[in-house]
């Protein structure tokens, strides 16, 4: 018993002094990251630090040139910013004018680029309400938004379903009572999960992507109130032809009869 115990400890005591050998001579190999030497490391992973790609501003010899960094195609122009030497280039063209080249990214402090007056958010579309800057609001909101908050705006967008929680639905009260100009900054900065689209959606595309939100909250919220009067009588013609008032059924009268008997 005695013998196998001193085994046992011996074991364990070689083992320990195999351990720490070996730890030295890794150690003494790999070395410690940050120091430097003249002589080549000896390197089994690169840890991703030498790759075989074109770094930015650097040599490369697989271009005629001599250059990592490719010149970019002509017209390219900066997401988030006018063509260059054009910082206003739609400053002459009139607000309604949704179809303007590009439009314009936010370049003032006023309640059209900020969504604010004052220091409130301000309530209102600064832009005329017409049919194409409603389409044009569809549009956008089909490719920027219609992925998350669902094409009606319900926040079931297909996203939603591969875990992306917290979306918003338009059509909670909470949005339906958030002031024009805040929506427009959350489109801007973005908010919690979702990212800020301020350098890929100009400005006057904003506000139109706001008025079709607005009428997608209207289509399921509508009121009498809504319409104009000179339109209501023709609305109201027109539900009636739908749904005809049924005619009065004549109350039915029951009658008892008397079993007979029969012999």
């Amino acid at each position: 018993m005695v013998k196998r115990s001193l085994c046992f400890t011996r074991m364990i005591k070689n083992f320990l002094i195999g351990f720490i050998l070996l730890t030295i001579v890794a150690i003494a190999l790999l070395g410690f990251q940050g120091q430097r030497s003249q002589e080549t490391a000896i390197e089994f992973f690169g840890d991703m630090k030498r790759q075989d790609k074109v770094k930015f501003q650097k040599p490369s010899s697989f271009f005629a040139d001599g250059r990592a960094a490719r010149p970019p195609v002509d017209g390219t122009i900066p997401m988030g910013y006018d063509i260059p030497g054009h910082p206003m280039q739609n400053s002459e063209v009139p607000k309604d004018d949704i179809s303007s080249p590009l439009g314009e990214f936010s370049a003032g402090t006023d309640y059209l680029n900020t969504g604010k007056m004052g220091d409130q958010w301000g309530t209102g579309l600064p832009l005329p309400v017409t049919t194409e800057l409603l389409q044009r609001g569809q549009k956008e909101f089909t490719i920027d938004c219609a992925v998350c908050h669902g094409a009606t705006g319900q926040g079931n967008g297909i996203t939603s379903k591969y875990g992306l929680l917290g979306i918003a639905n338009y059509h909670q009260d909470k949005y339906r009572q958030m002031a024009d100009g805040q929506i427009f900054n959350t489109i801007t900065h973005g908010y919690n999960t979702m990212m800020a689209y301020g350098d890929k959606v100009t400005v006057k595309d904003r506000w139109a992507i706001i008025a079709y939100i607005r009428a997608l909250q209207k289509s399921q919220d509508a009121r009498l109130a809504d319409v104009p009067e000179d339109q209501r009588a023709a609305l109201e013609k027109e539900g009636k032809q739908e749904n005809p008032p049924q005619p009065a059924q004549p109350p039915q009268t029951q009658t008892q009869t008397q079993p007979k008997q029969t012999r």
